[in-house]
């Protein structure tokens, strides 16, 4: 068994083997099976279909190994069968798989509410609500907030992603492929500035002023006291792993609390250590009023959530909120067991490890190639936006033709960003580091091959 310096164990050899030919034949079947049965509008932007998974590790059908370097876009941070996880969900469906909450209740979604309260920032009293989706979270904290307010007003931030329901493409600043051709979409959401330091105009702008900026947009366009909700990923995913100037979300959570204003921290992608806090707005001691959590919550088994202020979530009147499966038991099982290995491996040091190995690495790829325009994040949630070499003007081009040239030598890397051309590094938080830099070593290769 290979071991990391966390001593954590695998069940699969971790290294990489790739055949020339792939996709190989049962890939080629499947997506054959696939598009006799499947809506064309769901996309892949890997041609391999997976057999098996552990650690950094991802085995496709017909044998090749890939360096997983995307975690399922940050889910599987202790990895995509960690034994806790999977012993939590075997023990869990042999009693029961569903009752639903809202009928007949169950220790384990108790178990996890009492978890998150602990867990999130702020030591006032909070209650949880479990959902399923990362979206569902958000629509729910923006219910709330509404409610608790009695106002309609909200405020999102260019280059967000907040998910892909109705109201959450509202509050989503990217059209293709999110949005377009699917409005009309929910009324009383309004767009400010957000703090994009590499892209900023004036590239001595400061956190609080870029707040400034934002804060006086929303009192000339709507009114403070309009507003229900401020909400904001505090690094955002989607719109190209943009982390603010420090002190810009500090500011802005403070003009909101001045103004009876929500503050909602959307870290559906960004929590559970993942930028090397369990919350990434830990890292400048913001404390929200909600908090939206999703995809690194539960090992892998669908399950959101909403933690916020007990006055703000209590004010809604019962059987406001739910679900038919929020909280399902399973899910459940699965979330307590995956914050007992985050816990178990000190998981927010390994995320800090990564970001020490790869951090570095990405710096000196960019010094030596100027089509590197910015190398940013935190933890293990770390960018490389690529550009036009003399210019800031994004190269989309080249950032699929990085990721396509890794994925032929068997890393599995994602990209994203409101103008398509960052690649975006979320490995599992367990991955060995032998493992992580030979993933690295591959796409610094792939980036000076196509530059």
């Amino acid at each position: 068994m290979t071991t990391t310096a966390n001593d954590i164990t695998y069940r699969l050899e971790q290294k990489r083997r790739v055949q020339a030919d792939f996709p190989g034949p049962k890939s080629v079947a499947l997506t054959e099976r696939r598009k006799a049965v499947v809506a064309s509008g769901v996309a892949s932007s890997v041609p391999v279909y997976v057999a098996d998974a552990d650690g950094g590790i991802i085995h496709d059908v017909d044998g090749n190994s890939f360096i997983d370097l995307g975690s399922g876009i940050a889910v599987t941070s202790v990895g995509a069968s960690d034994p806790a996880v999977v012993g939590a969900v075997k023990e869990a469906v042999e009693h029961f798989t569903h009752t639903c909450f809202m009928v007949t209740p169950y220790e384990g979604y108790v178990a996890v509410a009492e978890q998150l309260n602990r867990l999130t920032p702020g030591d006032h009293e909070k209650r949880t609500v479990l959902f399923n989706s990362g979206a569902e979270a958000v629509e729910n904290a923006v219910k709330v907030a509404r409610l608790a307010t009695g106002r309609d007003a909200v405020v999102a931030f260019d280059h967000a992603y907040h998910g892909r329901t109705n109201l959450t493409m509202a509050l989503t600043a990217k059209a293709m492929p999110y949005k377009t051709n699917f409005g009309p979409f929910a009324p009383e959401v309004y767009r400010m500035p957000m703090s994009y330091p590499y892209r900023e105009e004036n590239p001595e702008i400061t956190g609080a002023e870029a707040a400034k900026r934002a804060i006086t947009m929303i009192e000339k366009q709507i009114g403070g006291e309009s507003v229900a909700a401020i909400i904001i990923e505090p690094i955002q995913g989607e719109g190209g792993f943009i982390v603010p100037a420090e002190g810009f979300l500090p500011a802005l959570a403070a003009w909101a609390k001045d103004k009876g204003i929500v503050f909602i921290a959307d870290e559906v992608q960004s929590g559970f250590c993942r930028t090397g806090e369990w919350f990434a707005v830990n890292h400048e001691g913001v404390v929200p009023d909600i908090i939206t959590m999703a995809k690194g919550i539960a090992g892998g088994m669908p399950l959101s959530a909403i933690t916020g202020r007990a006055e703000l979530l209590d004010a809604v009147h019962p059987g406001g909120l739910g679900g038919t499966y929020g909280g399902n038991p399973v899910a459940c099982a699965a979330a307590l067991a995956s914050i007992g290995s985050m816990e178990q491996y000190d998981l927010n040091a390994r995320a800090r490890h990564i970001e020490e190995i790869a951090l570095g690495k990405l710096q000196e790829l960019a010094t030596e190639l100027p089509v590197i325009g910015d190398v940013r994040g935190r933890g293990a949630m770390l960018a490389v936006e690529l550009v036009q070499a003399g210019s800031k003007e994004p190269n989309p081009e080249l950032t699929k033709a990085v990721a396509a040239a890794c994925l032929k030598e068997g890393v599995i890397i994602l990209t994203c960003g409101t103008y398509g051309n960052v690649i975006r590094l979320l490995p599992p938080l367990v991955i060995c580091d032998d493992l992580l830099l030979d993933g690295l070593e591959v796409l610094a290769g792939a980036v000076r091959a196509h530059a």
